[in-house]
């Protein structure tokens, strides 16, 4: 019986439960407060493969198994997951060079429009698949500031609780008992 129970908690994909993977994260992340951030940008083992597979993906243009070409929804979910993996905009242009404009029509705003509101992808993904500005604006999409574009991942992100823990002084010379150069001059 239990171990009845412990399948049913793993997905049909054989892969850990949701919220085993969530615990692995929040264990990671209060180990890397608490030890000063010894290690603040790596990825496990398991994240930085699927990081690499997906950047080969779009470089390629092919799915895994390199015979189904990758179809332009295909291209907007694996750039998604990287920008929210924090892979930056300039690696993402290397692998994949952002496709040309697509040509403005109301069916193409309109179905900009439908998969924004279903999907809520970034508006940087868009243009890997040839959607400009312009294009993001008329469907209603939120495109913040001119450079707002090329600023996505983790260190865009200056103002988040993380960044505040990771780059916060620790106590000074004197409060450890050592002798505080600044005071002494």
């Amino acid at each position: 019986m239990i171990d009845f129970v412990k399948r049913a908690t793993k997905q049909a994909t054989g892969r850990a439960s949701v919220e085993a993977v969530e615990k692995r994260r929040a264990a990671r992340h209060f180990n890397d407060v608490l030890l000063g951030g010894s290690r603040p940008s790596r990825l496990d083992g398991r994240t930085e493969k699927r990081r690499l597979r997906l950047l080969e993906e779009l470089r390629l243009g092919t799915a895994r198994s390199g015979a189904k070409e990758l179809k332009p929804i295909d291209i907007l979910l694996r750039v998604q997951d990287l920008l929210d993996l924090g892979e930056p905009i300039a690696s993402l242009k290397k692998a994949c060079k952002p496709a040309r404009p697509v040509p403005v029509s109301d069916e193409v705003v309109d179905g900009v429009r439908t998969l924004h509101r279903a999907y809520g992808f970034a508006p940087e993904a868009y243009q890997f698949v040839g959607i400009d500005e312009a294009t993001l604006k008329r469907a209603g999409v939120r495109v913040a500031g001119r450079g707002a574009l090329a600023r996505t991942g983790p260190r865009a992100m200056s103002a988040s609780p993380l960044s505040a823990t990771r780059s916060a002084p620790g106590p000074s010379r004197a409060s450890r008992g050592g002798r505080d150069r600044r005071s002494a001059a």
